[in-house]
Order: C-alpha cells, then sequence, then structure tokens
C-alpha cells in the first residue's frame, strides 16, 4: 500500500502535530461521532513566536464509514474532508499563517475545508474579521462546530463560525458578494462540481473593491485547467504562482529527489498551485 498511494498522512509536515487522545478507553460519548467512529483530539502547534496552538477532533483511523457514503449519496457530496488532513490543506494553512496581513480586518470563507485547519489558523492568528468555514458535508460541519468550540479563547474578536455550503444551492442569497477573501484547497479534483464551484465562488466573492479567492490545487492531470475555464466563463479572471513560499518549494523538491515518507510522489498530482482569483 505504501508503494502504491501517493496518499501520506503527514504531507508537507508544515505545522507540527500530536494526538493528544488515542487509547478507546479515554475517549468520552462526545469524542465519538455521530456514527460511531472514534475520534481524537490533535494538538496543532503553530510554528510563530509563542507555539500557539490549536485543538482539532478528527477520526482517528483515517477511514470511511459505510454510513458516510449513504450521507454523500443524500447531499451529493464526497467524503473526502472526513478522511484524513490531506497534504494540500496542510499548505493553505501555512501560507495563511506567514502571510497573515491579507487577511486582517477582512470577512474570510474557507470553502470545502474538512476538519477546518486553515480557516481556524486564519481566525486564530490574522486579526480578521470574520471567518466562515464551509462544507458540504453535514457530517464534516459538525467536526467544525467542536473545533470552533474547542479553540473559542484562541480567536481574540475575530467572529468564527460554520455554515454547510453545497456550492450547487441556491438559498445563500444573505452571503451575496460577501467576503474579501475565500480560500480553499484541494477542491477542484473532482470535475462533476467545477461548475458550482466557480459560480460559487463568483456569488460570494465581492464584487466592488479588493477582493480575491485563493486556491490551492496540484494539477491532477487536466482537472485543475477544467476548472479554471469554468472560472473564465463566469467572468473571472485567475493567476497561477508555482512558487509561492520558499519553505514549500524546498520540500517540494526534497520529495522530488527521494523521500521515503512520501512513495511515489508526482509533482503534477502532488504539489498545490497557487491560483488567484478575481473579477
Amino acid at each position: 500500500m505504501k508503494r502504491i498511494s501517493r496518499k501520506t498522512i503527514h504531507g508537507f509536515n508544515l505545522i507540527p502535530f500530536n494526538v493528544m487522545e488515542e487509547n478507546s478507553d479515554s475517549l468520552s460519548k462526545s469524542n465519538r461521532s455521530s456514527t460511531g467512529s472514534r475520534d481524537v483530539l490533535v494538538c496543532y502547534t503553530l510554528p510563530i513566536d509563542g507555539a500557539s496552538k490549536l485543538y482539532l477532533h478528527q477520526r482517528v483511523d483515517n477511514r470511511a464509514d459505510l454510513n458516510d457514503f449513504k450521507i454523500c449519496n443524500g447531499y451529493k457530496i464526497d467524503n473526502t474532508g472526513l478522511v484524513c488532513r490531506w497534504p494540500t490543506e496542510d499548505v493553505l494553512a501555512y501560507y495563511c499563517l506567514s502571510h497573515a496581513d491579507i487577511f486582517r480586518s477582512k470577512k474570510v470563507i474557507e470553502l470545502g475545508s474538512g476538519y477546518g485547519i486553515a480557516g481556524l489558523v486564519i481566525a486564530a492568528v490574522t486579526e480578521a474579521l470574520e471567518v466562515v468555514i464551509s462544507d458540504g458535508n453535514p457530517q464534516v460541519v459538525d467536526y467544525i462546530q467542536r473545533n470552533i468550540s474547542a479553540n473559542s479563547g484562541a480567536f481574540g474578536g475575530t467572529l468564527v463560525k460554520p455554515m454547510i455550503l453545497h456550492w450547487d444551492q441556491q438559498e445563500i442569497s444573505d452571503n451575496s458578494n460577501t467576503f474579501d477573501v475565500i480560500v480553499a484547497s484541494d477542491c477542484s479534483f473532482f470535475k462533476e462540481f467545477h461548475k458550482g464551484l466557480a459560480r460559487t465562488v463568483k456569488f460570494l466573492l465581492k464584487s466592488k473593491g479588493p477582493s480575491e479567492a485563493l486556491f490551492f490545487s496540484p494539477k491532477r492531470g487536466d482537472s485543475l485547467d477544467k476548472f479554471l475555464v469554468e472560472i473564465e466563463k463566469n467572468g473571472l479572471h485567475f493567476s497561477i504562482t508555482e512558487i509561492y513560499d520558499t519553505e514549500v518549494w524546498r520540500r517540494h523538491q526534497g520529495f522530488i529527489c527521494c523521500n521515503d515518507d512520501w512513495p511515489n510522489y508526482e509533482k503534477d498530482h502532488c504539489y498545490p498551485l497557487l491560483v488567484r482569483i478575481a473579477f
């Protein structure tokens, strides 16, 4: 499995973490998901002065339950946000941490957030005005709510809230042209979601004044290119940056050369490009 899988638990390992609770006997009922899967509390140590910490409830087994697929079919969504913290999410969180000025005094929304580490980093360290952490999977949003509650003391004056947001849903008029910054990681992989995702970006992004969406996505064959076609169809513009952070690029080059921590690492499949989208 290690030789054929491109997924890795550690990924770029830009934000160190350790499991606080992993013995099932020590887990209370509140630390079990609605599907019965065992959950753990994971401590992320942010690499900044003061060594700030964030605590996230996550699945312990890095696997899906049968009930997950029933919910996915019912809501026409995927369950990737429940499986693990994906490597591109790690890169997004690190980039937000290193570029806090982008978010200061801004209204921010994260799309397809999974457990929400990037949104929580923005809320904890950037002095954003408001951070909405969204996902289309109601199970994932339950985790987001728990993780917001677990870190409520870290947000200062920043308003932080979860949102169930399906990219094809129409009933989000209250959020029309609301956000200064949109962030997302690995959201362009599934081609069947491209049209809805592009429309959602246009709908949520402020059309007046400076605003932008920051997408971190590997090319994954032609999936990113096809998503950007939909972005242009919606009257939006984009730019792509390959080298956007020296540390991320250094680690990428290390995986390319040879690294047993990430078997079968491939640039096209694993290295996220920074896509900036705006009107």
